[in-house]
């Protein structure tokens, strides 16, 4: 009796595990499955905001950027060297970095797609912006301000603008921001280059071949980004003739801008809003630290160009220079206006209000705590 009564027992426990398992498999079978994939988000909360992060079915496996070596471009050749901006893109994404000695060059590579993101002077920014009948980037931060001199050879003769005419001046490629500056400056001085019939030439040329030309006594002087201004005066007895700042309201105009592609930016935004959230911090730590920021932006110079620069060229260097990354788009309104007065834009930048495009950085700002930019 008793062993059939334990058979039956078994019997029942048999049943009741084989409806238990049934139960489960039907009402798993149409829930989704707990494992995440590449196409979703995952959402944090903090005690004051939700963040939403996006995987890397949102971002691209590769982004393009396009910098130079020069100083006014500090905040991205110490954050690409340093590996803060790839930390900030995350393993999914891959820079593939570009450098450029002239905006033109840039832009021209920027449209036909070879770049996602640059940083670039004002001027070739602009033009390619017109060019593209203002679909082709979009200005989505400032870098720097300032940071633009004049340096003429000390035995020139030069000692005033009476005395430019009949001279030869170099100046960092043609559209350049340095390049409209000087053509601009001459007519406003009552001259023209040579190209218009006038008795002042310009010979543009790369930042290293305008040192070359200068040590070697080929150009009278050079309207040059630091630190190439610096080096002419200290290493090859050039004079400061005109410091770029003496001529902008306050002293403040655009050196550098972040530009962003247009198409890459609607189809990857979280990784333009990545560069540009690691680009404000970069700037902010270059502001709160510059003595460690000119020791680490010579490192990454050697590093890119196997040239570094005393430390005496680095101070004065940086003392002539702003990061910021307000792109001060009042003084890029100016310099189109410049362009085209010196024939560089072919069409009159009567309002340029539509290539800048702040949304992104003013939302990192607020996030990070800092006052937005008001266009």
């Amino acid at each position: 009796m008793q062993t059939a009564t334990k058979a039956g027992i078994v019997v029942v426990v048999l049943i009741l595990l084989a409806v238990g398992a049934y139960s489960a498999v039907v009402l798993n079978s149409g829930a989704p499955s707990k494992s995440t994939s590449s196409s979703t988000t995952s959402t944090t909360s903090t005690p004051s905001t939700t963040t939403t992060t996006t995987t890397s079915a949102a971002m691209p496996s590769v982004i393009n950027i396009g910098y130079y070596a020069n100083i006014n471009h500090a905040p991205a050749i110490l954050g690409i060297s340093s590996g803060s901006f790839q930390s900030a893109l995350g393993p999914s994404t891959t820079i593939d970095t570009h450098l450029f000695t002239s905006g033109g060059p840039e832009m021209t590579a920027l449209l036909a797609g070879q770049l996602d993101m640059a940083y670039v002077g004002p001027d070739p920014a602009v033009n390619a912006w017109i060019q593209s009948n203002g679909t082709g980037l979009e200005i989505i931060a400032g870098v720097s301000s300032g940071g633009a001199v004049f340096v003429v050879q000390n035995d020139s003769g030069i000692t005033s603008v009476a005395d430019l005419g009949g001279k030869t001046f170099a100046a960092p490629g043609a559209g350049n921001t340095q390049d409209i500056a000087l053509r601009y400056y001459l007519i406003q001085n009552g001259y023209q280059t040579t190209t218009n019939g006038g008795n002042v030439t310009i010979v543009d040329t790369t930042n290293s071949n305008i040192v070359t030309l200068f040590a070697e006594g080929k150009i009278d002087g050079a309207w040059v980004p630091e630190p190439y201004g610096e080096v002419l005066i200290q290493q090859y007895g050039g004079k400061l003739f005109l410091d770029e700042r003496s001529l902008w309201p306050g002293g403040n105009f655009s050196t550098t801008e972040l530009v962003v592609r247009t198409a890459f930016l609607q189809q990857y935004p979280a990784a333009v809003r990545d560069i540009v959230s690691a680009d404000v911090n970069e700037t902010v730590w270059i502001n709160d630290h510059m003595t460690l920021a000119e020791n680490d932006l010579n490192s990454s110079l050697i590093a890119l160009t196997g040239d570094g620069y005393s430390a005496s060229i680095l101070n004065a260097s940086l003392s002539r220079l702003t990061f910021t990354f307000d792109p001060l788009e009042s003084s890029v309104q100016v310099q189109a206006e410049h362009a085209y007065a010196v024939g560089d834009l072919t069409e009159n930048p009567t309002n340029i209000s539509a290539i800048f495009n702040l949304s992104i950085l003013n939302s990192v700002l607020t996030q990070d705590g800092l006052p937005t930019v008001q266009s």
